[in-house]
């Protein structure tokens, strides 16, 4: 017998889908001073790189560190942004970590179309916090994904706990 399957509910999306598209970088418009922090989910900036909550995440404190500078090419961040990248990656773990206790994170690169980037030409890497029994490939083909937390009340909570000591 067959199991029924059940649709994956995700409400949040419905605004992104529904979106004019008029082919800006999202990621570009969040440049220092251009935008609102708390309107666009911003929760760290750096001097060549952000930090900003992933608006259509795969778990509570899905975090993306991005440069300012649009590239799509990991080879063409300077020495800086690459070294910067990582000290706020680390920083957002350490305060993932903290804040949100997981088992666990994904972190890492979706690099071109072909590598699953939803932005491909302007580089991202993910910090995904993990929690044991947490979703997965298989469970969110077979059902649907709890996100607890509205994603303002998560950015702000770790815009709050922030810290660079690494």
């Amino acid at each position: 017998m067959l199991e029924e399957k059940r649709p994956l509910w995700a409400p949040w999306r419905i605004e992104f889908i529904r979106s004019k598209k008029d082919g800006s970088c999202f990621l570009c418009g969040q440049k220092k001073g251009k935008r609102d922090d708390e309107s666009t989910l911003v929760v760290a900036r750096g001097e060549n790189i952000f930090v900003i909550l992933n608006k259509f995440p795969y778990n509570s404190g899905h975090l993306m560190i991005a440069p300012y500078r649009h590239t799509g090419d990991i080879s063409e961040l300077s020495a800086d942004e690459r070294r910067e990248l990582l000290d706020l990656t680390v920083a957002a773990k350490n305060v993932l970590a903290k804040l949100m206790r997981p088992d666990g994170f994904n972190a890492g690169f979706n690099l071109g179309l072909a590598g699953g980037a939803g932005v491909a030409d302007h580089i991202h890497f993910h910090i995904v916090p993990r929690w044991n029994g947490d979703t997965n490939f298989m469970p969110v083909i077979g059902g649907p994904r709890v996100v607890p937390e509205a994603l303002e009340d998560t950015a702000q909570l770790i815009r709050e706990n922030w810290s660079f000591d690494i």
